[in-house]
């Protein structure tokens, strides 16, 4: 699954996006919005989709090992304005 996929079609950005990356860990996690309780589901290759518990919105993504996925590439992410 395409990083760039999951965060420009799965959310249209009309909220806040947080982005946290543990560089000693190698762990990405972007987050969308306010907080609230939610679970995550695995995807596959160690990223993990975070949803509300009450709504099944998605409310963001954990990446583990991101300089494997990413072959040492930057992580380009276009984000629609309007």
């Amino acid at each position: 699954m395409c990083l760039y996929r999951l965060l420009c079609e799965k959310n249209p950005m009309k909220q806040k996006m947080r982005i946290h990356y543990d560089k000693e860990a190698d762990f990405l996690e972007v987050m969308f919005g306010e907080p609230s309780e939610s679970y995550y589901e695995d995807l596959g290759n160690d990223i993990f989709e975070r949803r509300d518990e009450k709504t099944g919105l998605v409310k963001g993504y954990a990446i583990f090992n991101v300089q494997k996925c990413t072959a040492n590439k930057d992580i380009g992410v276009e984000i629609p304005v309007g």
